[in-house]
């Protein structure tokens, strides 16, 4: 299988380089030339199979010409037996017809564990065989860093940096990628918010010579393939677990880089039975405002309960405007140059046609509170504020109720204390035993100005062969 990017002016690439690439050398996002599909009868024949089983199924054709499937289906093993819980992705009913799929049963209490443990695994399995070195440099807006240090951090032949916009993550967050100790490990606190951190990340990969030639840079955020890819899975895992794909499936995504959400569009194309996607957003809310009234425009980020989706570039949007505009490479470019200026919209009939799959809600922190105190009265199941975003959305948004409706949830409660307390409710959550002495673990991070040649400078310097 080959990549093509985005904007139509990269090479295409195989899987091994589009893993080790990140951003294309256009400014685009890898794409996959071509998607597999899946016929209902053999998405029917993988109920009741394991996780790891069902990623190898819904996987393989992305990698099959860089990997042999013995060694991919020991590493999706070795992947998901770090899970707490046996299903790896359980099902949680809130209502008829509505559930929660918990997706932060990884070492880390986030979904991104389900690409981010798979991740580091890949590349140390190509590092290794090409001999090569590379420096991750990630942006996050919480959960994004703390994944990719766990999934990375025994790597051999890879150097991690990590920005995270300074005082505007939990502190459970910033303690999950501070505390983790390793020489080839590096948190960097930007005095800025996460679309300054991304922005950095995306100038780093546009001109990669402040490296001097020596290494190269490697993406973990879901710019990167690999993440969107492995997020595919656990969408035909809910499916298969009620009913699919025999009847249709609609879902709740909390989302604010949108690439949770584009996995479960590639879902439906492969041949998922998918009726609904609905876009959960927070006061951040350009997806929101693009898919509900056709105006794709940036306002001013405000800092949120739910930080992870304080965003307001949407990097992994531009692959579905791919998909609008016809795989036009060009009119993509034209049209994201044209939005860095100001408002745009895109043609009315590209617009309805995403309408058809997709809706979308805007919840503030006060609904986002009432929601975590409502469910929890209802249920007894208590619900970080992502989620609770994803599970009002979907009360919004819903379009018919004999369709199942499942949320995902993103992350562990937990890991937001400050967003339960204001939810009024006595409750604490509490983290698992694995993490119970994270307050008492050392931190190391660097704080930097809000300037790239000042970041690009310290990682520079500090890179293992530096």
């Amino acid at each position: 299988m080959r990549y093509i990017s985005t904007r139509g002016e990269a090479p295409a690439l195989g899987f091994e380089d589009v893993l080790l690439t990140g951003l294309a050398t256009d400014g685009g996002l890898y794409v996959p030339e071509s998607l597999p599909h899946f016929s209902l009868e053999e998405i029917r024949s993988w109920r009741g199979l394991p996780y790891a089983e069902l990623a190898y199924k819904v996987m393989y054709p992305f990698v099959e010409d860089a990997i042999p499937a013995d060694d991919f289906r020991k590493m999706l093993d070795e992947t998901y037996s770090v899970f707490s819980h046996q299903a790896v992705a359980p099902l949680v009913q809130l209502d008829t017809n509505e559930w929660v799929m918990e997706l932060f049963r990884g070492p880390t209490l986030a979904f991104k564990d389900f690409a981010l443990q798979l991740l580091g695994r890949l590349l140390d399995y190509v590092l290794e065989k090409r001999n090569q070195h590379v420096v991750i440099m990630g942006a996050t807006s919480g959960d994004t860093g703390s994944a990719a240090i766990e999934g990375c951090r025994r790597c051999e032949h890879v150097d991690i940096f990590i920005l995270h916009p300074h005082q505007r993550v939990s502190e459970v967050q910033r303690r999950q990628m501070t505390t983790v100790q390793g020489d080839n490990i590096h948190n960097i606190a930007v005095k800025g918010n996460f679309d300054d951190c991304q922005r950095m990340v995306k100038e780093s990969f546009g001109n990669q010579s402040f490296l001097g030639g020596k290494t190269q840079l490697a993406a973990v955020n879901s710019i990167n393939w690999a993440r969107i890819m492995a997020q595919i899975v656990y969408y035909f895992q809910a499916s298969l677990a009620l009913g699919g794909p025999d009847r249709s499936m609609a879902f709740s995504v909390p989302t604010g880089n949108f690439g949770d959400i584009f996995a479960g569009y590639l879902a439906k194309k492969m041949g998922l039975p998918i009726s609904q996607l609905v876009i959960a957003t927070n006061r951040n809310d350009i997806l929101h405002r693009f898919m509900s009234g056709n105006k794709y425009e940036q306002h001013q980020l405000e800092h949120t309960l739910s930080p992870s989706m304080d965003i307001m570039v949407s990097s992994n949007f531009e692959r579905l405007l791919f998909d609008l505009h016809g795989r036009d490479g060009a009119a993509v470019k034209a049209l994201l140059e044209n939005a860095a200026k100001g408002p745009v919209s895109i043609e009315d009939y590209r617009w309805k046609h995403a309408r058809k799959l997709f809706d979308s809600d805007a919840v503030d922190d006060k609904t986002t509170c009432e929601t975590i105190r409502d469910v929890y009265e209802q249920n007894e199941y208590l619900l970080d504020p992502h989620t609770a975003i994803g599970v009002r959305a979907a009360r919004n948004c819903r379009r018919d109720s004999a369709v199942p409706m499942i949320t995902l949830g993103t992350a562990h409660p937990a890991k937001f204390p400050d967003a339960i307390a204001e939810s009024g409710l006595s409750v604490k959550p509490q983290l698992p035993a694995h993490m119970a002495d994270l307050f008492e673990r050392e931190e190391r991070y660097t704080v930097l100005d809000n300037n790239v040649s000042e970041v690009q400078g310290f990682i520079a310097k500090h890179w293992k062969n530096a």
